[in-house]
Order: C-alpha cells, then structure tokens, then sequence
C-alpha cells in the first residue's frame, strides 16, 4: 500500500500543534549544566580490597536464575537489556536500492576496532517485515552512524515508528540531510559527531532451535568521520563529554544522559608488583 506524505512544512506543522510534555524546558534539561567530575566512589581502595563492605544492600540478598533457552525471547529481550546498560546508539542513515532514504535508531551497537577502524550493529529480524536499514545496508553496502546527543532525542525516537517502507523518516523526525563525502547516504546535521560507513562485514544469527534467521549482525569500515569542532577538547583530538552530551539506551522506553565522571586510573604493573609479589597467598 503505497502512503502520502505531507510535505515536510506541513508535517511539522501538523505535529507542533500536538500537547506534550516538554522534555527541554528547564525543568528536566539545562543544555548549559557542566558535567560534574567526582572523585571515584572508593578513592581510598588499596589492591586486595575487593568490593566496598557494609555500604550495599545487595549484599543478602538472594540471586535469581534464569535459564535462557528456557525463556520466551521477549522475557529474555526484556531482562537482558535492563540489565546491559547503558547501550551507545547507532542512528543509522541509510539509502534502499530504489533511491528511498531512511533514518532509524539500534542500540545494539559498538566500537569492534580502531585499527581497522571498525563499528557493530546487531539487527533485529522482525516476525512482520525485515529492517529496512539492514536491507538497504546489505543492498547499497553503505550507511553513516550518527550520534544521538539530547537536543535531539525526540527527533531521533520518532525514527523508531514502524511504518511501512516508503515512509520518510527524516520527514517524521524534521531531521536536517548533510551530504556526505564518501557514500551516498546523508549524515544528520544536527548530530555532533557522524561516521561515513561502507559494509566490510555481514553474518546472519540463527535461532538455536528452529535454525530461522533471527538477527543480523554488520560490521562497518568507518571511513571518515565528521565532528563539530564546538564540542571538540582542548587537544582538538577527543571530544568533551559534557559537550557531546551523549544519550543511552536503558531497558523499556528509558533512555540516560551522561551526568557526571569519574576517572579511576588503570594501574601500572611497575608500580603494583612489589606489593603483589611480597603478599603471599593473597593475591594468588
């Protein structure tokens, strides 16, 4: 069934007349809050102190198993991420064979490599129709993985609406296209940070007990990458987090913004060896 869609001025038109709670006004963002930096939650930890004692309620509490192959996939999809947290998302840009463009979120994404440089997005097969990001990744052989930061994240949640496969969803979300230099799909203006993407890896994920294809899992060359330089640190090399202001994906419809940092400096074996060394049982 082929939809019409209203050109974008109406579009957006028709959806900024519709009540809702605004998640930007001051008081659940504050685009010019820093980022607090705190000390670590045990700064003065030595080697073989293991966990904090007496400061969890955890610690009686009784563990709950669950066999998986034993669960319903949506019981195991609900447990395992509420509790594989917090996710990076991938708003992934993609063109189909027949020119259509597309625009939608997966959170389950990741750094594989930086040398290749290397990303991971895991595709959940839909019982009613294939993604259309992974068809037209396996199809075209490129897409760009943008970055969600929270100025956004309502625009870049719309994307998530399973409408049929013509619809545009750079007309839902009122999302801006910035060509891209290397492959054909856009990369999202507003995102602070994209990467121009061509396919160096694809393997279907297969149910263990009906062999039917269940996930598709892609890796991606990252050939160019594009930042604003607003959000880029003193050393014009990494990007500040409190600038960035990165959203993740948690369990449900919860999502997380990055509050505060803490830094817990890895330790050097020079330094630490001696102490091991001479403790005896302790460490072994």
């Amino acid at each position: 069934m082929s939809v019409k869609l209203l050109p974008q001025s109406s579009f957006l038109s028709c959806i900024s007349r519709t009540p809702s709670r605004r998640w930007h006004s001051s008081k659940f963002f504050d685009p010019y809050k820093s980022i607090q930096s705190t000390s670590s939650p045990l700064p003065e930890w030595k080697l073989g102190d293991g966990a904090s004692k007496g400061l969890s309620e955890h610690g009686n509490s009784p563990r709950k198993t669950w066999i998986l192959d034993e669960m319903s996939t949506k019981d195991s999809y609900k447990l395992l991420t509420s509790a594989i947290i917090p996710r990076p998302i991938a708003f992934i840009s993609t063109i189909a064979e027949d020119g259509t463009p597309n625009l939608a979120p997966f959170s389950y994404f990741s750094m594989i490599s930086h040398n290749p440089p290397l990303l991971s997005v895991s595709f959940n097969l839909s019982p009613r129709r294939p993604k259309d990001t992974r068809e037209n990744i396996l199809a075209t052989k490129e897409f760009t993985v943008n970055i969600i930061s929270e100025h956004f994240i309502e625009a870049a949640n719309a994307t998530a609406v399973e409408a049929p496969a013509d619809v545009d969803e750079w007309i839902i979300s009122g999302l801006t296209m910035e060509p891209s230099s290397q492959v054909k799909p856009a990369c999202v203006k507003e995102s602070l940070f994209s990467m121009e993407c061509q396919l160096h890896f694809s393997h279907d994920i297969l149910d263990l007990k009906t062999s039917d294809v269940t996930n598709s899992l892609v890796l991606g060359l990252i050939k160019q990458v594009h930042v604003k330089e607003s959000v880029l640190a003193e050393n014009g090399l990494v990007l500040d987090p409190a600038k960035l202001r990165p959203v993740a994906r948690l369990g449900g419809n919860t999502y997380a913004r990055l509050t505060d940092t803490f830094d817990v400096p890895r330790p050097a074996w020079e330094k630490i060896r001696d102490a091991v060394k001479g403790s005896g049982e302790k460490f072994r």
